[in-house]
């Protein structure tokens, strides 16, 4: 077999082994799926009027759900980010992938398991998500063919960014602990950009912070592929933070991979 079909052989067998896991250990990517849900539900159903109306005269609740949802999809990727960080945790103190080291397979189909896998399981919480805001009355009438393909483009190229940067932090952790703790600002960063509130209302020395940030321009682009909303030069901006923390998360990961154990 050539070298491409063994890395594809074993990174497939790999990916096979973390989906196994994540269906006998369920619990972890359930409890992160609940915070965005929950989220969601908080600001439409308890600040939604309130929220709604700061979108502009005459908007509500109706208006605020359209708002929100495309945030919190972009959060619920960022929400499972710290399994992932936790099982590449778990895999290094439990001496499974010092195992791997020794066996004659692919070296990088360790860490294209993982991030295939994550990847899976991000797109699959993104639908769930998807699915709580269709029935709670998210509404996406502008969005055609192309943008709903562009739409999944871009939450797929994210979350393969930001999966990158979690295993980097699991395989930097010393323990899976230490490693939930490392990834637990994925989660919060969205709350600080234009997820739930537009930037324009925020105090005029925080707007820096929540505009110049990966989940800010990612938001406003998937808000504007599925409500038919100005785009400007978001979506450049999204892709450009997409490929460079791909970069980043990727050599960041390998440069620990590859490093003798002590």
């Amino acid at each position: 077999m050539s070298s491409l079909s063994l890395a594809v052989r074993d990174s497939t067998t790999m990916l096979r082994r973390n989906l196994l896991h994540a269906r006998r250990y369920p619990s972890l990517t359930l409890n992160l799926l609940l915070t965005p849900i929950m989220l969601l539900l908080l600001f439409v159903y308890i600040f939604g009027d309130a929220m709604g109306a700061g979108l502009g005269e005459g908007a509500g609740r109706d208006a605020y759900i359209a708002y929100v949802v495309p945030g919190v999809l972009l959060m619920t990727i960022g929400s499972t980010l710290v399994g992932t960080a936790v099982s590449v945790a778990t895999d290094m103190n439990e001496g499974i992938i010092a195992r791997f080291r020794t066996m004659a397979i692919h070296r990088g189909s360790v860490l294209f398991g993982h991030v295939a896998g994550s990847v899976l399981q991000a797109i699959l919480a993104v639908v769930l998500v998807g699915a709580v805001g269709v029935a709670i009355g998210f509404r996406s009438t502008d969005a055609g063919f192309v943008e709903w393909v562009a739409a999944f483009g871009l939450l797929a190229l994210f979350a393969l960014a930001f999966t990158w940067i979690a295993v980097g932090m699991g395989l930097g952790s010393p323990n899976a602990e230490a490693a939930s703790n490392s990834a637990t600002p994925l989660i919060l960063l969205p709350l600080i950009s234009s997820a739930f509130v537009p930037i324009g209302s925020m105090p005029g020395w925080f707007q820096p912070i929540a505009e110049y940030q990966p989940f800010t321009p990612a938001i406003e682009t998937l808000r504007g592929l599925l409500l038919g909303t100005e785009i400007g030069n978001s979506g450049w901006i999204a892709v450009a933070w997409c490929l460079a923390l791909t970069a980043l998360g990727y050599h960041w990961s390998k440069s620990q991979f590859d490093r003798d154990p002590k």
